[in-house]
């Protein structure tokens, strides 16, 4: 398991009919506030405030093809070449952290391979580096890109 402390965040948030939103700055608009996007929206700030990844190469909840289906991967940080480098499944604090939440982050390495694979629900992250095809276990999140 990696250990992560999140940053304090200095989010905007807004009420709307009776329902919380926060202001996604990558996407530039107003997200309804449900315990995923919570969980995405501070580990996007643990990865630019803590691991100092450059704003410029992190892309939030963008379409992929897996076949016939669409799909959103929550976080994607690219390399300095402009590479997809890493991949990051967010879940909701209450949703257990199994092999369904990794597999469903290899599906999407299928269709955008990474060398760095983490899922999170917030409390628990875990991540891997794909190697010599196969998953080596990190005790971090790597450094900036």
């Amino acid at each position: 398991m990696v250990v992560i402390s999140f940053p304090e965040p200095g989010f905007r948030f807004k009420k709307k009919a009776g329902k919380d939103f926060i202001f996604d700055v990558f996407r530039k608009k107003w997200i309804l506030l449900t315990p995923e996007e919570w969980v995405r929206q501070n580990f996007i700030q643990y990865l630019l405030q803590v691991k100092h990844y450059p704003a410029s190469l992190v892309a939030v909840e963008k379409e992929i093809k897996l076949g016939e289906l669409r799909k959103r991967f929550d976080i994607l940080v690219y390399d300095s070449n402009h590479q997809p480098w890493m991949m990051v499944e967010c879940k909701a604090i209450e949703v257990k952290l199994d092999d369904s939440t990794l597999e469903q982050a290899l599906r999407y390495n299928i269709s955008v391979p990474v060398e760095y694979i983490v899922v999170t629900n917030g409390q628990r992250t875990y991540g891997w580096r794909r190697k010599d095809n196969n998953l080596e276990m990190l005790t971090e999140i790597p450094a900036g890109v």
